[in-house]
């Protein structure tokens, strides 16, 4: 096994073989969710105007003075009134309007009478200089850094850009995926199914590990055990695909033909096999064009631990994503294997300190998926020989 490739390798060929997907320009109303690949200064600053933060009235503050008469109403998203000169006058603000110029306080509604156009503070109520006003530029200078790239545009970034002008986010392109499963046993899952046959699972696994982290451009293709078929299929798929991404056929059967099948199209293997488990089998290559071709073992919990911990991680990191492994601890005493690095299931376990515990959930088999519907990902443990006891620190990858 020592000849074998080290997961932290296939990880970093990976890396180094993947260019950046190329970026557009989208409206900011189908924005969300995307991968953000441009820097965003702030347009003016923030806020742009002094603020007043709540309802009530605004006034020139003078120290003693507990009564006002009310001479007019300053409305958000109107320009900013003059207060009248001399002491005791008052102009009504809403929350989000423009401070009135001259008046430096605001003194909220529920802290004063009103009859008439007459203001009256109550006994227990004293106001302090420049109260209840958001100054002008508090938040950010104009030009300020706001966001960088590779950020996933979540609910505050969609904010961000539409307060600062950003009409068209430059964002990462969502790549176009042939998720394409291989052998003669598969049949669909509405399809009759002989006891020598299995229903097709593997393309549904992969296609959901890959749309909920946005790769949701999919086409599905089934290939037989057929290599002059394998090679005529995957020639159309690498014409009409930016990736490429296998279960099957990838081991030492007499009908694993895909490795064969590529070579000859001319896609450059950059590896086969890593030292790890489940998913030993695992080729990776560049075609002709630069695009990826991932090619998994067929074995379901292989072909979804080598989707979670290399094709998703890959793929994100090419659209510019900035993004890490996870930090969980164990919840149970875990061997790891001494010269391959071991990918465990597990269910999470969220804690009162924010730490999520990963409790395992070994398969019998790499073909034992049934019970994974339990767990919400794998972690990772380096090779060794020593147990990992409880509470030990590893690196979660969600499915």
């Amino acid at each position: 096994m020592n000849d074998l490739l080290t997961i932290d390798a296939a990880e970093t060929l990976i890396g180094e073989a993947l260019r950046p997907f190329p970026t557009e320009t989208i409206p900011l109303g189908q924005a969300a969710g995307r991968i953000l690949r441009q820097n965003v200064t702030a347009e003016r600053a923030l806020p742009p105007y002094d603020r007043v933060i709540l309802d009530g009235i605004a006034v020139a503050w003078c120290d003693g003075q507990r009564d006002f008469r009310l001479v007019a109403t300053q409305p958000a998203g109107r320009p900013p009134l003059a207060m009248p000169d001399g002491t005791g006058q008052a102009i009504a603000v809403m929350t989000g309007s423009v401070l009135p110029s001259g008046a430096d306080t605001i003194i909220p509604r529920e802290d004063f009478d009103i009859q008439g156009d007459l203001v009256s503070l109550r006994a227990d109520v004293t106001p302090r200089k420049n109260q209840h006003v958001h100054p002008k530029g508090a938040d950010c200078a104009q030009g300020a850094a706001l966001l960088s790239p590779g950020l996933r545009l979540t609910p505050p970034e969609m904010a961000i850009l539409a307060a600062n002008g950003i009409s068209h986010p430059e964002v990462s392109v969502i790549p176009s995926i042939a998720i394409i499963s291989t052998g003669d046993e598969l049949v669909a899952s509405d399809a009759p199914v002989q006891d020598w046959q299995i229903r097709r699972s593997n393309e549904f696994a992969i296609a959901a590990s890959l749309s909920r982290k946005g790769f949701t451009r999919q086409a599905f293709a089934v290939l037989p055990d057929d290599l002059a078929l394998t090679t005529d299929h995957l020639a159309t798929l690498l014409e009409q695909h930016d990736v490429l991404v296998l279960s099957g056929g990838v081991s030492m059967g007499q009908f694993d033909f895909v490795p064969q099948a590529l070579t000859s199209l001319g896609v450059r293997k950059i590896f086969h096999k890593i030292a790890q488990r489940p998913g030993k089998p695992f080729w990776f290559g560049l075609s002709a064009k630069e695009q990826p071709v991932f090619a998994l073992p067929g074995n379901p919990v292989s072909a979804l631990a080598c989707c979670s911990r290399h094709v998703v991680p890959a793929l994100l990191r090419a659209q510019g994503l900035v993004q890490e492994a996870i930090p969980v601890r164990l919840g149970e005493t875990l061997s790891p294997l001494p010269s391959m690095t071991r990918l465990v299931p597990v269910q999470l376990v969220h804690g009162a300190d924010g730490v999520a515990t990963a409790i395992p959930h070994p398969m019998p088999t790499s073909g034992d998926f049934n019970r994974l519907g339990m767990t919400q990902g794998l972690v990772t443990l380096p090779p060794g020989t020593a147990p990992l006891t409880p509470s030990a620190s590893v690196l979660f990858h969600e499915w």
